[in-house]
């Protein structure tokens, strides 16, 4: 199982509407608005890393009102 966890910076304000819509993405585990220097984190899994990859590339960093990211993924067998 391949696992990464993004952390997103958005939009001031735009914060609820990106959770909703990460929340739509197949792959995507779990989703939590935070506090800090990122304001959302993301957890997203598959069975290859190949396709997570492109969920993160082609759809998380994709949508409109997020200004940028940084994936974090797992090594394998190390979790």
């Amino acid at each position: 199982m391949a696992i990464g966890y993004v952390l997103i910076n958005c939009d001031l304000g735009s914060e609820e509407s990106v959770i909703s819509e990460l929340k739509t993405i197949e792959g995507v585990t779990e989703v939590h608005g935070i506090f800090g220097a990122y304001d959302i984190l993301t957890r997203v899994e598959s069975k290859q890393v190949e396709t997570l990859r492109e969920t993160i590339t082609w759809k998380i960093r994709k949508i409109a009102k997020i200004r940028s990211t940084l994936t974090l993924m797992g090594i394998e067998g190390q979790q």
